[in-house]
């Protein structure tokens, strides 16, 4: 099972589960905590590889991670902690894997707040992909994710996001990396159908003025989708949670207490 850690509320019975995404791991949400503690139950969570949690698999470049199996390794926590339904929120990557979780089990989903959310690769994040899938095996890990990040976090105001993501990505090593990328092979498909299927649970987008790479598609789908809002940050790129934790914290707050 994953590595968690629950923080329990003496009165409210709102539950908050925190999904990072990939190379980082829960420790992303120090911003985050203290404040949601003063309103809810909250729930983080290492996926598997990351932080505290092991891998799962032992065989790396013979065995394939999906979407699906990372959302039940999500699943299989709540469950274990007894909670019949959360509001979610995630960055990045975790933003997939919250929206899959609400696809195949709605009726866990109170809501669902999607920072930096990936909902569409462009023509340059798909070239990014390539690349990856070219040099994952022969190329140290780290200098890609660097270079990555780089790309998606490009101004100096986002150095702080770089770092502390390059930071905890030095937790994994070669063969998790190569789990983890390959995930892109099934990545269009999926988010294909998110794009084209609206869902009757209630998203917030929360998403960097600077997120140049994802912001545009976020708002043709806000444009499409009934449940669906986005709220653009300020002088912010793709970590906005860690970039504008203020605004992030307020905001995602405000919105679950609607639900």
């Amino acid at each position: 099972m994953l590595n968690y850690s629950v923080y329990n509320h003496t009165k409210s019975t709102e539950w908050v589960t925190f999904v990072h995404g990939a190379g980082g791991s829960s420790s992303i949400w120090f911003k985050q905590v203290r404040e949601f503690r003063k309103h809810f139950n909250v729930l983080l969570l290492d996926l598997r590889g990351h932080g505290n949690s092991k891998p799962i698999l032992k065989d790396a470049f013979n065995s394939k991670y999906t979407f699906d199996s990372i959302t039940d390794d999500i699943v299989e926590v709540i469950n274990a902690e007894k909670i019949q339904k959360s509001h979610f929120i995630g960055i990045s990557l975790g933003t997939i894997l919250i929206r899959n979780l609400a696809e195949k089990y709605p009726d866990r989903v109170s809501s669902m707040i999607m920072g930096g959310a990936i909902m569409k690769l462009n023509l340059r994040s798909q070239i990014l992909m390539k690349l990856g899938v070219v040099f994952k095996s022969v190329v140290p890990y780290m200098l890609l994710y660097k270079f990555f990040a780089f790309i998606i976090m490009p101004k100096k105001n986002h150095k702080k996001s770089r770092l502390l993501f390059v930071t905890e990505a030095k937790k994994l090593y070669q063969k998790e990396f190569v789990r983890w990328f390959r995930l892109t092979s099934e990545i269009n498909p999926l988010l294909r159908f998110f794009r084209a299927k609206d869902i009757n649970i209630p998203i917030l987008y929360l998403m960097g003025e600077e997120d140049y790479l994802f912001l545009p598609s976020i708002e043709k789908i806000v444009s499409n989708h009934k449940f669906s809002e986005l709220f653009v940050v300020k002088n912010s790129g793709h970590v906005v949670n860690v970039e504008q934790p203020e605004v992030f914290n307020k905001e995602s707050i405000a919105f679950i207490a609607r639900f």
